[in-house]
């Protein structure tokens, strides 16, 4: 009772009128439903690495620790349900154990599978969609209280708002995945130049498995990062010799450990607008705020696909994120650049900083109003609809 909340940057912190870590899904079903009488608001949280407001109440916050972890594998062999507040790195353990694996996974493992999902997070590849693209199906406590298996063989219609739901559906108490046997990757990185990035970088991202790069603003050099089956790495690459090397499982090579706390802004464009959007980018960087930007600015790619609320829903995407120390100020920085963003028909990251509301994200998604309908009819009381989420999916 009473207990501040804060997120992983210590951007993001309040106090909950009640922090719930429900046993059970007739615990949790009896939260929503006692949300639903007395007209109060809930929430779930993963691990808090978002930096947007998504799981921001004065009400009811849940967290998913208190379920059991459990992990069922199918007659399908890449098939397993696993527990929806596991975080990433634990399920990769589980799932190797096991002999299976995510398809692609983003560079933070703290993150709960849920939570990831729900948010849209993604790593990179021309090949590869975010994590959500892996969802099979999901089970969920809706805002009714029912509980609710969605799969594509039961209620298809609801899959593709389900797979990334912001929370706004329910509560979700397990996922399905669609895996792979265990593959293992080798990591190399180089320095360059940012001139022979851009040159070669269609060449690059189409070569490697896997394949991002960071553009250091101070130097104007960059970082380039790939990742390859072992055995397969193309012979082109940056001159010389790697910086780093390092193989081993791919949960193990994908994600990076983070120790220092950072503020994020990052729009997905789209893929054909990329060089035209990062050129304006690196100007406006350069010219205004190259002392003060202290962190590097991220690449990457991400396959199409068709979840409604996805930011590569439609068409392939290059994502653009850029980074400062969450102890140093940003709001500047990052509203300078979303500017840009936006001129190229940029959509943002649910789960870091952007300042749009539903006015301008409907058209952003084509889809938008097949999503409201859905959350409407999950949740007709508006029992997961707290100011900030009303702010992000109701027009007014």
């Amino acid at each position: 009772m009473g207990l501040q909340w804060r997120n992983w940057s210590g951007s993001l912190r309040f106090t909950p009128r009640e922090q719930a870590a429900p046993a059970d899904e007739n615990a949790l079903r009896a939260l929503v439903d006692r949300a639903r009488r007395t007209s109060t608001k809930l929430r779930p949280v993963g691990s808090g690495h978002s930096s947007s407001p998504l799981v921001r109440t004065e009400d009811v916050l849940v967290s998913l620790t208190g379920l059991t972890r459990t992990m069922r594998r199918h007659e399908d062999p890449r098939l397993a349900t696993v527990s929806a507040g596991v975080p990433l790195g634990e399920l990769g353990e589980a799932l190797y154990e096991a002999g299976l694996a995510m398809d692609n996974l983003g560079d933070v493992d703290v993150q709960s599978i849920a939570g990831a999902t729900a948010t849209g997070t993604h790593g990179t590849g021309l090949r590869f969609g975010s994590l959500s693209t892996q969802v099979a199906g999901v089970r969920m406590v809706t805002g009714t209280g029912e509980l609710l298996d969605i799969c594509a063989e039961r209620n298809a219609d609801l899959l593709p708002a389900a797979r990334l739901s912001l929370g706004a559906l329910g509560v979700v108490t397990r996922m399905t995945l669609r895996l792979n046997p265990t593959y293992h990757l080798r990591r190399r990185s180089w320095c360059s130049s940012i001139a022979w990035t851009l040159e070669h970088l269609h060449q690059l991202q189409r070569q490697n498995r896997n394949m991002d790069f960071y553009w250091y603003p101070r130097t104007d050099t960059t970082q380039i990062r790939t990742l390859n089956l072992r055995g397969e790495e193309p012979e082109f690459g940056p001159a010389g010799e790697p910086r780093t090397t390092e193989t081993g499982p791919s949960h193990r090579t994908i994600p990076r450990h983070r120790e220092l706390r950072f503020e994020e802004i990052e729009y997905a464009i789209p893929s054909e607008a990329f060089h035209a959007c990062f050129a304006e980018i690196r100007h406006r960087v350069l010219n205004r705020h190259r002392v003060g930007v202290v962190w590097r600015i991220l690449v990457r790619t991400v396959a199409e696909d068709d979840i409604w609320l996805s930011t590569a829903y439609g068409r392939a995407t290059t994502t653009i994120a850029c980074m400062q120390n969450s102890s140093l100020p940003y709001r500047e920085y990052f509203d300078d650049v979303e500017a840009v963003f936006r001129q190229h028909d940029g959509r943002p990251h649910w789960g870091k900083r952007h300042s749009l509301t539903a006015r301008e994200l409907r058209g952003l998604y084509p889809q938008w109003d097949r999503f409201a309908e859905v959350r409407r009819r999950l949740d007709p009381d508006g029992v997961f609809l707290t100011p900030d989420l009303a702010r992000l999916l109701e027009d007014g």
